[in-house]
């Protein structure tokens, strides 16, 4: 089953919490966008000096028969990322968890590629492989 699958919370109020969620926590930049042509969102912060970006993917318009049932699939992916968002953010500030381990994967590097761009195709050719991604290694060069 979808999470919100029958939410009546619009996009925009699902955007306008985001957005309050960031800031209620320190968050110094935000930025939300949509790209309708390719059908994903883009959610954005400042944090901890990090840029911290997440990626929506959009439900398919042509998967849909009615306007109203694609709005509502779009109502239900922005809900979930409210609740990934509050659930990280409280796992930080309940000291669950620190802000580096919540939010790793969607931190932007220089070269405008988060941290799970980079990582996950090594990892998965780590797996292939059975081995160490030599940038992956410690600084005692120990492979275990």
């Amino acid at each position: 089953m979808t999470y919100a699958a029958t939410t009546t919370v619009a996009v925009d109020r699902s955007r306008a919490e985001i957005e309050q969620l960031a800031r209620r926590h320190g968050c110094t930049q935000f930025m939300c966008g949509v790209d309708y042509e390719h059908g994903t969102a883009r959610v954005q912060f400042k944090a901890k000096d990090r840029i911290i970006r997440f990626e929506l993917t959009l439900p398919d318009r042509t998967k849909y028969r009615h306007e109203k049932a694609y709005e509502q699939a779009s109502r239900s992916r922005w809900r979930a990322l409210v609740l990934v968002l509050k659930g990280k953010l409280e796992s930080v500030e309940a000291g669950i968890a620190t802000f580096e381990e919540e939010f790793l994967p969607f931190v932007v590097m220089p070269n405008d590629r988060t941290v799970a761009d980079i990582l996950l195709p090594m990892i998965e050719s780590s797996y292939a492989s059975g081995q160490m991604p030599r940038q992956l290694i410690g600084a005692g060069g120990a492979d275990k």
